[in-house]
């Protein structure tokens, strides 16, 4: 599989995703400052691989530095984590590897600055080798909620692309396909960033799964259909009572399934959950220029003068949520109780359930019985 993102002598390497799928084509960053226009302009996107991307920064920072004096190695950490939490707001991954680094950096502050510079590099090497252990173990857990045969609806790209590898919502997708379930794909284009008709598409196609591009307005009607068995998303933010962020586009997909008797799930890494936000109207939701929305491809396709909005993402109510699918298993309703009692610490000894119950184990306990919007879907299904 290609690599997202990765560490090297050189700098750091990441795939450029606003080229796909026409060109596969790799930067090598050799700054912090290079590697915060990067996360701003979108060459690298998707919560989880920002947040390795925005460790990686800091890390980087401090290894081209000839030599920090200790009394400046405070400011020169806060000024890298100022750079890097302001490329892009709503994704709570980015502030929690910042949050992350700057615990290893306070840990060895104090040290001779190679053994500095090696813990900070070693610390964002640990962020992006968990995400993908994270990615793998959530691939395990959402498997088991798929039927034997299906057909998925996704919106924006949450795959290898959007994580350090493997992949939230597409990762599902992918441990199932290798479990032998035959799975089948629509895709939203998800303007006007085309994340899904470019990212999405290519992945899959990749992998050898089937995968069908859709224009945004068209999923009512596959709802309409009956071609739709389930969707299932990523997230850049979860709210203490399930309230999630993700792309723009992904509220009006979440009310179509439960107008039809649809599944709704969401695939995200416990770093996705936000104790700040109680409510999803606490989330931050980013504003992007207006030239996204008003020119593609190069050509202006809204005429001058005419206002364009662009927030770049929306906010799906817990209530419409048949499931948050993490790393540590599947988690339901009611969403304050159950990621909460998720963060709480784990109890002593073997067994299936995870941090004080709130996930468990495939086909145990909680995780077997249907949530509300899931008894709706099955009666709708007959």
């Amino acid at each position: 599989m290609f690599k997202t993102i990765e560490w090297t002598d050189a700098g750091v390497v990441m795939l450029d995703q606003r080229r796909l799928p026409e060109q596969e084509t790799y930067l090598t960053l050799r700054s912090p400052e290079e590697l915060a226009e990067a996360i701003r302009d979108m060459a690298i996107r998707g919560a989880p691989a920002i947040g390795v991307a925005a460790a990686m920064g800091i890390a980087l920072g401090f290894q081209r530095e000839a030599g920090v004096p200790g009394d400046d190695r405070r400011g020169r950490f806060e000024s890298l984590a100022r750079l890097m939490a302001a490329t892009r707001p709503t994704a709570v991954n980015l502030s929690w590897a910042v949050d992350r680094m700057r615990r290893r950096f306070e840990a060895h502050r104090g040290e001779p600055l190679p053994r500095l510079q090696a813990a900070l590099k070693e610390e964002a090497l640990a962020v992006q080798r968990e995400d993908i252990e994270a990615n793998r173990a959530m691939g395990r857990h959402g498997a088991s909620l798929l039927p034997q045969t299906c057909r998925i609806l996704t919106h924006c790209n949450a795959g290898a692309l959007a994580t350090a590898g493997f992949g939230t919502a597409l990762g599902v997708v992918r441990a199932a396909a290798s479990g032998g379930k035959k799975v089948a794909v629509y895709a939203c284009e998800t303007r006007p960033f085309l994340q899904g008709a470019r990212l999405t598409a290519w992945e899959l196609q990749r992998d050898g799964i089937p995968v069908t591009v859709l224009t945004d307005g068209m999923a009512g009607h596959l709802f309409q259909k009956k071609e739709i068995d389930l969707c299932l998303v990523g997230a850049d933010r979860v709210a203490r009572n399930g309230d999630t962020a993700n792309k723009i586009g992904t509220y009006q997909v979440a009310v179509l399934a439960h107008a039809h008797g649809v599944p709704f799930y969401v695939a995200a890494p416990v770093s996705t959950l936000d104790p700040a936000a109680s409510t999803g109207a606490d989330i931050p939701i980013e504003e992007r220029g207006a030239a996204e929305v008003a020119t593609l491809g190069g050509r202006r396709i809204v005429p001058v003068g005419v206002p364009v909005i662009h927030p770049a993402f929306d906010v799906t109510p817990h209530r419409l949520i048949a499931a948050i699918i993490t790393e540590l298993g599947v988690v339901r309703p009611p969403y304050a109780r159950s990621l909460a009692a998720l963060r709480a610490p784990a109890p002593a000894g073997p067994g299936a359930r995870k941090r004080g119950g709130a996930a468990t184990a495939p086909g145990k306990g909680a995780a077997a019985r249907p949530s509300r919007p899931e008894r709706l879907a099955r009666q709708a299904r007959g």
